[in-house]
C-alpha cells in the first residue's frame, strides 16, 4: 500500500488487513488506509443529504426529466431507509420540466421568466417523485426554501423542526429552492450550495452529490481525455498541493467548483461529502456498500457547531466591521471575542443580534458573527475601552461587541 495513501489513525483489528498485522508506528498506533476512514465515514452515517442535479434526472431523455431514473433513485434511497437511514432529497429540475411543458428549447434568463416556469415545472417534478416512490410504499413530503429562510436564525430553527418531524415520520423531504419567489438578493445560486446548508439544517452525516460526470478530476474530463479522477480530498481549505499549483477555476466548469465549494461548506460542520455520477446504475448501492466510486471529501477536524455553521454559511451579514491587526489576530489566533478597541470603522446599518462580516485593515473578510451592540452604537464606542461603553452610552449591554461563541472564521 503506498505510504501517500495512509493515514494515521485508531488501531485496526486484523480481520481489517485480511488477516495480516497492520503496519505499525510509535506509541502503539497504527496507520489506516483513506479508503478505510473512507468506508468508516460511510458506513457510520446516519442521516443523509442527497442532492440530484437536472443533468442527472434528465438521464438520456432528449429533453425533460427521464421517469426511469426516477425510479432508479427511489429504489436506492428505498433501500437506504430500510437499512437504517434517514434520507433528505434536494433536488433540480423543476425549470426543466416547465421549459419541456412551454416548449422552450433555451433556459430563460430573466428572474421573472424563470419563477414562471418553475412554477409551472415543480408541481410535475413532485409527481414524478410520488409516482416513484408510491410502489415502493414511501411517502415524500415538499419542502421549498429560500435565502431567508435559512439566513433568518428563527425561521431556521422553524425549517429544522419540521424536517426532524417529517423524518420521524418517516416521510422523505425532497428540499428545492423556491424559485417562484426567490429574488436576485436572496437566491442560494445553486442547489449545490442548497444542499450544503442543509447537512446542518437536517444535522445530517454525509452529503452526497449526484451529477453528471464520475466525480472530481485534475483537470475538465470533457476536454482533457488525460484528467484523472481524484478519489480523495483530504483537506478541502488547501487543495493547492493536491492540484499541484492549479486552482479549482482553472480546470473544472462553474458546476463542478460549486460542487467543490459546498463540500467546502460541509466539511466545515463536520460533514464529509461524495460527489458522485448519479446516472451510474445503482449508484447509491454502490457508495453505501463502499465501493470506491467519485470523490470523497473527508471533514474537518475543527468542526464548526451547529451555530456557528449558520453564521458563517447560512446568514446574510447586514454590515462590515473593519478591525486593526490585534484584535484581526486575537480572534483567529487565540479565539478571543471582538472589543470595541479593535474596531476602526464600519460600513452598513444594522441592529442588535445581526450577523456582520469582520474584516481586517486590508478589506480581507475573516470572520463572521453576531453583534451585541447595532452600528450606531458601534460607532460611538468604536476605538474605545470596555470600561468607557457606559460612560458613552449611558448603558452597557456586554464588554464585547462580538462574544467569541457568536464568531466564525470565514474566507
Amino acid at each position: 500500500m503506498p505510504y501517500e495513501n495512509l493515514v494515521q489513525g485508531q488501531p485496526l483489528r486484523p480481520p481489517d488487513w485480511m488477516g495480516q498485522a497492520p503496519p505499525k508506528m510509535g506509541f502503539g498506533m497504527y496507520f489506516r488506509s483513506k479508503e478505510d476512514l473512507r468506508k468508516g465515514h460511510i458506513a457510520r452515517a446516519k442521516r443523509v443529504v442527497i442532492k440530484i442535479g437536472s443533468a442527472v434526472l434528465a438521464g438520456h431523455a432528449a429533453e425533460g426529466l427521464d421517469e426511469a431514473v426516477f425510479s432508479n433513485l427511489a429504489g436506492g434511497v428505498s433501500a437506504l431507509k430500510r437499512s437504517g437511514k434517514d434520507v433528505v432529497l434536494v433536488t433540480s429540475g423543476a425549470i426543466a420540466i416547465g421549459m419541456k411543458k412551454m416548449g422552450l428549447k433555451k433556459r430563460p434568463v430573466s428572474i421573472p421568466e424563470k419563477q414562471a416556469i418553475a412554477a409551472i415545472g415543480q408541481g410535475s417534478l413532485m409527481a414524478l417523485y410520488e409516482k416513484a416512490f408510491t410502489p415502493l410504499h414511501e411517502k415524500v413530503a415538499q419542502v421549498l426554501l429560500t435565502h431567508d429562510d435559512l439566513g433568518n436564525r428563527s425561521r431556521f430553527l422553524n425549517a429544522r423542526n419540521t424536517l426532524l418531524t417529517l423524518l420521524n415520520l418517516e416521510i422523505i423531504p425532497i428540499i428545492n429552492e423556491n424559485d417562484t419567489v426567490a429574488v436576485e438578493e436572496i437566491k442560494f445560486g445553486d442547489n449545490d450550495h442548497l444542499a450544503a446548508l442543509v447537512t446542518n439544517l437536517a444535522e445530517a452525516d454525509l452529503l452526497a452529490i449526484l451529477t453528471d460526470i464520475d466525480g472530481l478530476f485534475d483537470k475538465d474530463p470533457k476536454k482533457d481525455k488525460t484528467a484523472k479522477l481524484i478519489p480523495v480530498v483530504k483537506d478541502v481549505d488547501h487543495m493547492g498541493a493536491v492540484w499541484a499549483g492549479e486552482t479549482i477555476g482553472t480546470f473544472g466548469t462553474g458546476g463542478m467548483a460549486s460542487k467543490v465549494e459546498a463540500a467546502k461548506k460541509a466539511a466545515h460542520f463536520g460533514v464529509p461529502t461524495i460527489i458522485a455520477n448519479g446516472r451510474e446504475s445503482e449508484v447509491l448501492r454502490k457508495i453505501f456498500s463502499g465501493e470506491g466510486i467519485g470523490t470523497f471529501f473527508f471533514p474537518m477536524e475543527d468542526k464548526l457547531t451547529s451555530k456557528k455553521h449558520w453564521i458563517a454559511f447560512s446568514a446574510k451579514p447586514a454590515g462590515t466591521i473593519f478591525v486593526d491587526d490585534g484584535a484581526r489576530d486575537a480572534i483567529l489566533k487565540k479565539g478571543k471575542s471582538l472589543l470595541p478597541s479593535g474596531i476602526t470603522r464600519l460600513d452598513g446599518i444594522f441592529e442588535t443580534g445581526e450577523v456582520v462580516r469582520c474584516v481586517d485593515r486590508h478589506g480581507k473578510e475573516f470572520a463572521r458573527g453576531v453583534v451585541n451592540y447595532s452600528s450606531g452604537e458601534i460607532e460611538k464606542i468604536k476605538g474605545m475601552k470596555t470600561t468607557e461603553i457606559e460612560k458613552i452610552l449611558g448603558y452597557k449591554y456586554y464588554d464585547e461587541v462580538v462574544h467569541r461563541d457568536n464568531l466564525a472564521p470565514h474566507d
